[in-house]
């Protein structure tokens, strides 16, 4: 009698997918989901000595349309402490996102062909590298393009913005556009799996782009046009890299054939 075949493991054939139940794949997204936490909060403790740069340089936007002398407001004893916590937070998932996408990957990976799985570091590296791209964009262009924009409307009135408000509205931008910039990841991933073709990317680009708009309504904090065209360009975009990066993925299983 034969062992018995390993669990969520192939024969061994290249062209054969491993096996594994529904059971099998929760408990491996509950491992991969505990171990996407620990880089996280380990670098949390690195970068909680420097909550108050981290809040300072966050601030700055704010602080170069407001009046000289002018600062943020709390309203709330806790909140100083609750807002440093959320922008470390958010510091040190940027600076763990390469391990958090590694473990994206080994999720994913029993889902792939051998042959596929040699696309792990070209997958981490572009992840992170768009993940971190979409929250520059959104800190350097789309935030002080929204911050300028909205207190312009407000000039009759006297500004008295709450700390708490600013970096919400600020944290919330930087992690959706982070997000909406792995568009192009993931239309390689799933030209690389079969799923969709340049083809069939293109002949339905209008549904694309109406669907980019309707994420950016999520992600814009106002409902002005201008704001939304800030999020929703720079996608449809990426969507149009995406693209270009499935062609080059059926353009080589062309030639592999």
């Amino acid at each position: 009698m034969t062992d018995p075949q390993p669990r969520g493991r192939s024969s061994g054939s290249p062209n054969e997918l491993p096996k594994m139940t529904l059971l099998e794949h929760l408990d491996e997204l509950r491992k991969r989901v505990m171990k996407a936490l620990i880089a996280p909060a380990i670098a949390f403790i690195g970068c909680w000595s420097f909550r108050e740069r981290i809040g300072d340089f966050l601030a700055r936007p704010i602080y170069e349309v407001l009046p000289e002398g002018t600062k943020l407001a709390f309203l709330g004893i806790s909140d100083p402490f609750v807002l440093y916590f959320k922008m470390t937070a958010l510091v040190a998932f940027f600076v763990a996102s390469p391990f958090v996408f590694y473990q994206v990957w080994k999720f994913v990976t029993p889902g792939l062909y051998s042959k596929e799985r040699r696309y792990a570091a070209p997958f981490i590296l572009a992840t992170t590298f768009f993940f971190v791209a979409g929250g520059v964009f959104a800190y350097v262009v789309a935030f002080p393009f929204a911050v300028n924009f909205l207190i312009g409307m407000g000039a009759s009135f006297e500004a008295v913005i709450t700390a708490d408000r600013y970096y919400r509205f600020l944290m919330y931008i930087i992690f959706g556009l982070g997000l909406m910039f792995e568009l192009p990841v993931l239309i390689f991933l799933l030209a690389s799996i079969g799923v969709v073709t340049p083809g069939f990317l293109m002949r339905n680009f209008r549904w694309a782009v109406l669907l980019i708009f309707l994420l950016a309504a999520f992600v814009t904090p106002t409902p002005d046009v201008v704001n939304l065209c800030v999020f929703a360009v720079p996608t449809i975009g990426l969507y149009l890299l995406g693209v270009g990066a499935a062609y080059l993925v059926t353009r080589g299983k062309k030639e592999e054939a």
